[in-house]
């Protein structure tokens, strides 16, 4: 439990740093706790569908896709939560590559 704790602790920090150093993202800590909670919401039960449903073309740019998929769930989390904003999709795709960055990093580093 403490794992997990720690990993999502460190993902709200990932964010706020995230949001520091790209033009386009900008979060308030509010935001970012929030934004944390509900981004890992549809990436549980949203993102699954969607990978499935896009799984011709994922294979077709051998994963690069889930790049775009991951940019539209946090795009999706922008237009949910006030204090965590996205300015455009392709800013969505970049900083969902920086995140996915530090949260591989994070769960290496943090077991449970």
């Amino acid at each position: 439990m403490t794992g997990w704790l720690i990993r999502w602790a460190l993902n709200v920090v990932a964010i706020i740093f995230t949001a520091y150093i790209i033009n386009g993202f900008e979060v308030t800590i509010a935001g970012a706790i929030f934004g944390s909670i509900i981004l890992g919401i549809i990436n549980a039960i949203i993102r699954p569908v969607i990978l499935i449903l896009t799984l011709p073309i994922n294979i077709i740019t051998l994963g690069l896709f889930t790049l775009v998929v991951n940019g539209l769930m946090l795009w999706l989390t922008s237009s949910m939560i006030k204090g965590f904003d996205v300015t455009g999709f392709g800013i969505a795709i970049i900083v969902a590559l920086i995140l996915s960055i530090f949260s591989f990093i994070i769960s290496y580093l943090v077991k449970d």
